[in-house]
Protein backbone atom coordinates (compact mmCIF):
# COMPACT_ATOMS: atom_id res chain seq x y z
CA UNK A 1 0.00 0.00 0.00
CA UNK A 2 1.27 3.52 -1.23
CA UNK A 3 0.88 5.13 2.50
CA UNK A 4 1.37 8.47 1.61
CA UNK A 5 -1.45 8.84 -0.62
CA UNK A 6 -3.65 7.76 2.02
CA UNK A 7 -3.12 10.26 4.81
CA UNK A 8 -5.84 12.01 3.19
CA UNK A 9 -8.65 13.16 5.75
CA UNK A 10 -6.03 11.33 8.72
CA UNK A 11 -4.96 13.53 11.64
CA UNK A 12 -1.21 13.33 11.52
CA UNK A 13 0.24 12.17 14.67
CA UNK A 14 4.25 11.93 15.50
CA UNK A 15 5.79 9.75 17.68
CA UNK A 16 9.12 8.96 18.82
CA UNK A 17 10.75 6.20 16.53
CA UNK A 18 13.00 4.70 19.15
CA UNK A 19 15.29 6.14 22.18
CA UNK A 20 14.20 6.16 24.93
CA UNK A 21 10.53 7.42 24.97
CA UNK A 22 9.60 5.04 22.39
CA UNK A 23 8.27 1.48 24.22
CA UNK A 24 6.57 4.01 27.16
CA UNK A 25 4.28 6.03 24.11
CA UNK A 26 3.66 2.71 22.51
CA UNK A 27 2.43 1.42 25.23
CA UNK A 28 0.08 4.35 26.17
CA UNK A 29 -1.40 4.70 22.48
CA UNK A 30 -2.10 0.59 23.38
CA UNK A 31 -3.97 2.00 26.54
CA UNK A 32 -5.64 4.79 24.79
CA UNK A 33 -7.20 2.19 21.82
CA UNK A 34 -5.23 3.59 18.80
CA UNK A 35 -5.07 0.56 16.98
CA UNK A 36 -2.23 0.13 14.31
CA UNK A 37 0.49 -2.23 12.69
CA UNK A 38 3.59 -0.86 11.73
CA UNK A 39 5.19 -2.65 8.62
CA UNK A 40 9.44 -2.98 8.87
CA UNK A 41 10.96 -0.05 8.15
CA UNK A 42 8.14 2.29 7.33
CA UNK A 43 8.06 5.44 9.05
CA UNK A 44 4.24 5.85 8.79
CA UNK A 45 1.64 3.81 10.48
CA UNK A 46 -2.55 4.07 9.53
CA UNK A 47 -4.73 3.34 12.68
CA UNK A 48 -7.38 1.21 11.71
CA UNK A 49 -10.27 2.26 14.56
CA UNK A 50 -9.68 6.41 14.28
CA UNK A 51 -8.71 8.64 10.68
CA UNK A 52 -5.11 8.93 12.21
CA UNK A 53 -1.91 8.06 10.85
CA UNK A 54 1.17 7.92 12.98
CA UNK A 55 4.62 9.52 12.03
CA UNK A 56 7.46 8.01 13.56
CA UNK A 57 10.21 10.77 13.69
CA UNK A 58 13.55 11.35 15.97
CA UNK A 59 12.35 13.57 18.98
CA UNK A 60 14.33 16.22 18.24
CA UNK A 61 12.49 16.61 14.95
CA UNK A 62 8.92 16.30 16.36
CA UNK A 63 8.68 20.14 17.84
CA UNK A 64 9.99 21.27 14.15
CA UNK A 65 7.07 19.61 12.27
CA UNK A 66 4.26 20.25 14.68
CA UNK A 67 5.66 23.85 15.25
CA UNK A 68 5.06 24.48 11.55
CA UNK A 69 2.00 23.04 11.30
CA UNK A 70 3.35 19.97 9.16
CA UNK A 71 1.84 17.65 11.80
CA UNK A 72 -1.48 18.00 14.00
CA UNK A 73 0.20 16.23 16.98
CA UNK A 74 2.81 14.48 18.94
CA UNK A 75 4.58 13.17 21.55
CA UNK A 76 8.77 14.16 22.69
CA UNK A 77 10.35 15.32 25.34
CA UNK A 78 10.17 18.72 27.23
CA UNK A 79 13.95 19.31 26.41
CA UNK A 80 13.38 18.78 22.27
CA UNK A 81 10.01 21.95 22.82
CA UNK A 82 12.89 24.00 24.94
CA UNK A 83 15.86 23.62 22.70
CA UNK A 84 13.25 24.23 19.30
CA UNK A 85 12.11 27.18 20.80
CA UNK A 86 15.43 28.10 21.90
CA UNK A 87 16.68 27.52 17.87
CA UNK A 88 13.61 29.83 16.92
CA UNK A 89 14.48 32.60 18.86
CA UNK A 90 18.19 32.50 18.30
CA UNK A 91 17.03 32.70 14.52
CA UNK A 92 15.47 35.97 15.18
CA UNK A 93 17.78 37.15 17.09
CA UNK A 94 20.31 36.55 14.48
CA UNK A 95 18.11 38.32 11.97
CA UNK A 96 17.85 41.48 14.53
CA UNK A 97 21.23 42.13 14.40
CA UNK A 98 21.84 41.64 10.89
CA UNK A 99 19.19 44.33 10.49
CA UNK A 100 16.92 42.24 8.41
CA UNK A 101 14.05 42.78 11.42
CA UNK A 102 13.80 45.32 14.10
CA UNK A 103 13.82 44.76 17.90
CA UNK A 104 10.15 44.94 18.04
CA UNK A 105 9.62 42.71 15.39
CA UNK A 106 11.71 40.38 17.61
CA UNK A 107 10.09 40.95 19.98
CA UNK A 108 6.09 40.67 18.18
CA UNK A 109 7.65 36.86 16.63
CA UNK A 110 9.01 35.84 20.08
CA UNK A 111 5.59 36.50 21.48
CA UNK A 112 4.10 34.09 18.96
CA UNK A 113 6.12 31.39 20.19
CA UNK A 114 7.48 28.48 18.37
CA UNK A 115 4.25 26.97 17.23
CA UNK A 116 4.09 24.20 19.42
CA UNK A 117 1.36 23.77 22.61
CA UNK A 118 1.75 21.98 25.52
CA UNK A 119 -1.93 19.57 25.82
CA UNK A 120 -0.65 17.87 28.92
CA UNK A 121 2.89 16.21 30.62
CA UNK A 122 2.57 12.43 30.49
CA UNK A 123 4.60 11.73 33.17
CA UNK A 124 7.78 9.75 31.41
CA UNK A 125 10.77 9.95 30.81
CA UNK A 126 11.80 12.22 33.55
CA UNK A 127 15.76 12.92 33.28
CA UNK A 128 17.82 16.45 33.68
CA UNK A 129 19.41 17.93 31.09
CA UNK A 130 22.68 19.15 33.00
CA UNK A 131 26.20 20.14 32.27
CA UNK A 132 29.20 17.90 33.44
CA UNK A 133 32.69 18.07 33.77
CA UNK A 134 35.56 15.35 34.57
CA UNK A 135 35.44 14.48 37.80
CA UNK A 136 39.38 14.85 38.52
CA UNK A 137 39.42 18.35 36.93
CA UNK A 138 39.78 22.18 37.50
CA UNK A 139 36.03 22.87 37.01
CA UNK A 140 33.85 23.11 39.51
CA UNK A 141 31.37 26.26 38.52
CA UNK A 142 30.06 26.78 35.51
CA UNK A 143 31.37 30.05 34.72
CA UNK A 144 34.73 27.97 35.00
CA UNK A 145 33.52 26.75 31.33
CA UNK A 146 32.92 30.46 30.52
CA UNK A 147 35.28 30.54 26.82
CA UNK A 148 35.91 26.56 26.65
CA UNK A 149 34.06 24.29 24.66
CA UNK A 150 31.48 22.93 25.23
CA UNK A 151 29.39 19.52 23.71
CA UNK A 152 26.54 18.76 23.15
CA UNK A 153 23.44 17.67 20.90
CA UNK A 154 21.35 20.73 22.58
CA UNK A 155 23.06 23.49 20.78
CA UNK A 156 20.45 26.07 21.34
CA UNK A 157 19.83 25.51 24.63
CA UNK A 158 23.62 25.33 25.94
CA UNK A 159 24.00 28.88 23.13
CA UNK A 160 21.30 30.66 25.67
CA UNK A 161 22.74 29.01 29.09
CA UNK A 162 26.23 30.22 28.45
CA UNK A 163 25.12 33.22 27.20
CA UNK A 164 22.86 34.53 30.34
CA UNK A 165 26.85 33.21 32.05
CA UNK A 166 28.44 35.34 30.28
CA UNK A 167 26.44 38.72 30.63
CA UNK A 168 25.96 37.79 33.94
CA UNK A 169 30.14 37.71 34.03
CA UNK A 170 30.26 40.64 32.02
CA UNK A 171 27.87 42.43 34.93
CA UNK A 172 29.52 41.71 37.93
CA UNK A 173 33.21 43.30 36.16
CA UNK A 174 31.55 46.38 34.98
CA UNK A 175 29.79 47.39 38.66
CA UNK A 176 30.95 51.04 37.86
CA UNK A 177 30.62 51.62 34.74
CA UNK A 178 26.98 51.19 31.84
CA UNK A 179 25.60 47.85 32.43
CA UNK A 180 26.51 44.97 30.30
CA UNK A 181 24.73 44.32 26.66
CA UNK A 182 23.90 41.37 25.44
CA UNK A 183 26.37 39.93 22.70
CA UNK A 184 25.51 38.01 19.85
CA UNK A 185 28.77 36.54 19.91
CA UNK A 186 29.83 33.94 22.42
CA UNK A 187 33.16 33.49 23.75
CA UNK A 188 32.22 29.72 24.63
CA UNK A 189 32.48 27.76 21.75
CA UNK A 190 29.97 25.22 21.59
CA UNK A 191 30.51 21.98 19.79
CA UNK A 192 27.61 20.03 18.14
CA UNK A 193 27.71 15.95 18.85
CA UNK A 194 24.78 13.68 17.61
CA UNK A 195 25.30 10.85 19.94
CA UNK A 196 28.32 9.98 22.64
CA UNK A 197 28.39 13.37 24.23
CA UNK A 198 29.81 11.48 27.34
CA UNK A 199 32.91 10.69 25.16
CA UNK A 200 33.68 14.58 24.48
CA UNK A 201 35.89 15.24 27.00
CA UNK A 202 37.89 11.86 27.63
CA UNK A 203 38.28 12.49 23.82
CA UNK A 204 39.71 16.05 23.83
CA UNK A 205 36.92 17.37 22.09
CA UNK A 206 35.28 19.41 24.75
CA UNK A 207 36.63 20.50 28.35
CA UNK A 208 32.51 19.91 29.73
CA UNK A 209 29.23 19.30 27.93
CA UNK A 210 25.63 19.60 28.13
CA UNK A 211 23.50 16.38 27.75
CA UNK A 212 20.77 14.75 29.36
CA UNK A 213 21.03 12.01 32.54
CA UNK A 214 18.60 10.16 33.67
CA UNK A 215 20.30 7.63 36.86
CA UNK A 216 23.92 9.30 36.00
CA UNK A 217 25.45 5.71 35.99
CA UNK A 218 26.45 6.59 32.42
CA UNK A 219 28.19 9.76 33.46
CA UNK A 220 29.81 8.77 36.39
CA UNK A 221 31.12 5.57 34.62
CA UNK A 222 32.80 8.04 31.83
CA UNK A 223 34.69 9.81 34.96
CA UNK A 224 32.29 12.82 34.61
CA UNK A 225 30.62 14.91 37.37
CA UNK A 226 27.27 17.32 37.41
CA UNK A 227 27.62 21.29 38.23
CA UNK A 228 24.28 22.18 37.33
CA UNK A 229 21.24 21.73 35.75
CA UNK A 230 19.93 23.74 32.53
CA UNK A 231 16.19 22.17 32.49
CA UNK A 232 14.02 19.20 34.10
CA UNK A 233 12.44 17.29 31.38
CA UNK A 234 9.51 14.41 31.24
CA UNK A 235 7.67 13.48 28.19
CA UNK A 236 4.47 15.96 26.67
CA UNK A 237 1.81 15.68 24.63
CA UNK A 238 1.71 18.43 21.97
CA UNK A 239 -0.37 19.92 19.40
CA UNK A 240 -0.12 22.75 16.72
CA UNK A 241 -1.95 25.85 16.32
CA UNK A 242 -4.24 25.07 13.99
CA UNK A 243 -4.57 20.97 13.97
CA UNK A 244 -7.01 19.39 11.46
CA UNK A 245 -9.06 18.07 13.69
CA UNK A 246 -9.74 19.50 16.68
CA UNK A 247 -12.54 17.34 17.91
CA UNK A 248 -10.12 14.36 17.30
CA UNK A 249 -7.26 16.07 19.00
CA UNK A 250 -9.49 16.79 22.49
CA UNK A 251 -10.46 13.12 21.71
CA UNK A 252 -7.04 11.66 21.91
CA UNK A 253 -5.87 13.67 24.50
CA UNK A 254 -9.25 12.20 26.58
CA UNK A 255 -8.19 8.97 26.61
CA UNK A 256 -4.53 9.71 27.22
CA UNK A 257 -5.56 11.00 30.17
CA UNK A 258 -7.47 8.60 31.30
CA UNK A 259 -4.69 6.10 30.99
CA UNK A 260 -2.56 8.23 32.95
CA UNK A 261 -5.10 8.56 35.56
CA UNK A 262 -5.72 4.70 35.30
CA UNK A 263 -1.26 3.99 36.04
CA UNK A 264 -1.96 6.25 39.06
CA UNK A 265 -4.68 5.22 40.97
CA UNK A 266 -6.38 1.80 42.32
CA UNK A 267 -9.74 1.79 43.56
CA UNK A 268 -9.98 0.76 46.72
CA UNK A 269 -13.54 -0.84 48.30
CA UNK A 270 -14.15 -1.43 51.80
CA UNK A 271 -16.87 -1.87 54.92
CA UNK A 272 -17.69 0.35 57.54
CA UNK A 273 -20.42 1.64 60.13
CA UNK A 274 -21.95 4.34 59.59
CA UNK A 275 -20.37 5.96 62.74
CA UNK A 276 -17.42 5.41 61.28
CA UNK A 277 -17.48 7.04 57.91
CA UNK A 278 -16.39 10.60 58.41
CA UNK A 279 -12.99 8.97 59.99
CA UNK A 280 -12.88 6.76 57.31
CA UNK A 281 -13.51 9.30 54.43
CA UNK A 282 -10.78 11.67 55.75
CA UNK A 283 -8.09 8.71 56.24
CA UNK A 284 -9.21 8.04 51.58
CA UNK A 285 -11.36 11.12 50.35
CA UNK A 286 -11.19 9.56 46.79
CA UNK A 287 -10.42 12.48 43.69
CA UNK A 288 -13.84 14.13 44.34
CA UNK A 289 -15.41 12.12 46.80
CA UNK A 290 -15.83 8.53 47.99
CA UNK A 291 -19.25 6.43 46.48
CA UNK A 292 -21.20 4.95 49.45
CA UNK A 293 -24.13 2.52 49.75
CA UNK A 294 -26.18 1.49 52.13
CA UNK A 295 -25.38 -2.69 53.43
CA UNK A 296 -27.98 -4.74 54.19
CA UNK A 297 -26.91 -4.95 57.75
CA UNK A 298 -28.45 -1.65 59.66
CA UNK A 299 -25.90 0.66 60.44
CA UNK A 300 -22.84 -0.45 57.52
CA UNK A 301 -22.14 0.83 54.82
CA UNK A 302 -19.97 -0.02 51.61
CA UNK A 303 -17.64 2.49 50.36
CA UNK A 304 -15.43 2.55 46.79
CA UNK A 305 -12.78 5.63 46.55
CA UNK A 306 -10.17 6.30 44.16
CA UNK A 307 -6.39 6.40 46.07
CA UNK A 308 -2.93 6.64 44.19
CA UNK A 309 -0.97 3.69 43.80
CA UNK A 310 1.92 4.48 45.86
CA UNK A 311 -0.29 5.90 49.23
CA UNK A 312 -2.54 2.15 49.29
CA UNK A 313 -0.85 0.67 51.67
CA UNK A 314 -0.58 3.29 54.75
CA UNK A 315 -4.18 4.27 53.39
CA UNK A 316 -5.37 0.37 53.92
CA UNK A 317 -3.55 0.59 57.43
CA UNK A 318 -5.36 3.55 58.84
CA UNK A 319 -8.39 2.55 57.29
CA UNK A 320 -8.02 -0.82 59.38
CA UNK A 321 -7.60 1.54 62.42
CA UNK A 322 -10.82 3.09 62.08
CA UNK A 323 -13.21 0.08 61.60
CA UNK A 324 -13.16 -0.67 58.11
CA UNK A 325 -13.49 -3.97 57.22
CA UNK A 326 -13.29 -5.97 53.87
CA UNK A 327 -11.12 -4.16 52.30
CA UNK A 328 -10.45 -4.99 48.60
CA UNK A 329 -7.74 -2.93 46.29
CA UNK A 330 -8.75 -3.37 42.21
CA UNK A 331 -6.42 -2.12 39.20
CA UNK A 332 -8.76 0.70 37.16
CA UNK A 333 -7.90 -0.44 33.18
CA UNK A 334 -9.24 3.21 31.98
CA UNK A 335 -10.81 6.03 33.11
CA UNK A 336 -12.64 9.26 32.14
CA UNK A 337 -12.31 12.95 34.12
Amino acid sequence: MDLVNHLEGRLLFAVPKKGRLNQATLNLLEGADIQFRRENRLDIALVKNLPIALIFLPAADIPTFVGEGQVDLGITGWDQVQEHDAGVRALHRVRRFSGEITPEEETERNSRGSGCETVMDLGFGGCKLQVQVPEKGNYNSPKDLIGKNIGTSFIHLAEKYFANLELEEDTAKDTNGPPAKFSPKLRTKIVELSGSVEAACALGVADGIVDLVESGETMKAAGLKPIDTVIETTAILIKSRKPSNPELVELIAARIRGVITAQKYVLCQYNVERSGLVAATKIAPGKRAPTVTSLEEDGWVAVSVMVEKKKIAPIMDELSKVGATDILVLDIANTRS
